[in-house]
C-alpha cells in the first residue's frame, strides 16, 4: 500500500508538470492536505514537543494504492 501511494503520488506530480492546464490537470493532480498545520507544540518547560504531520494525496496516489492492495492479494 506505501510503494503504491508513493507510486501514485509520483505519477500524480508527473502528471502535473507534464500535462497542459486544464481537465487532466485538475482531475489527476490537484491534492488533498489533510494534517496537523500549523503544528501542535506542547510546553512542559523541561520539554517542549512540536508534532506535526502533513499529507499530500492526489487522485493517482488513491489509485497506487487501490494497485497496491490488489496486487498484494494477488501474491
Amino acid at each position: 500500500m506505501l510503494l503504491g501511494g508513493l507510486f501514485g503520488g509520483l505519477l500524480g506530480e508527473i502528471l502535473l508538470a507534464v500535462a497542459p492546464a486544464g481537465v487532466i490537470q485538475n482531475v489527476f493532480a490537484q491534492a488533498i492536505h489533510p494534517g496537523l498545520n500549523p503544528p501542535v507544540t506542547i510546553d512542559l518547560r523541561l520539554l517542549t514537543f512540536t508534532i506535526g504531520f502533513t499529507l499530500k494525496m492526489n487522485l493517482m496516489t488513491f489509485i497506487g494504492i487501490i494497485l497496491g492492495v490488489f496486487i498484494y492479494k494477488q501474491i
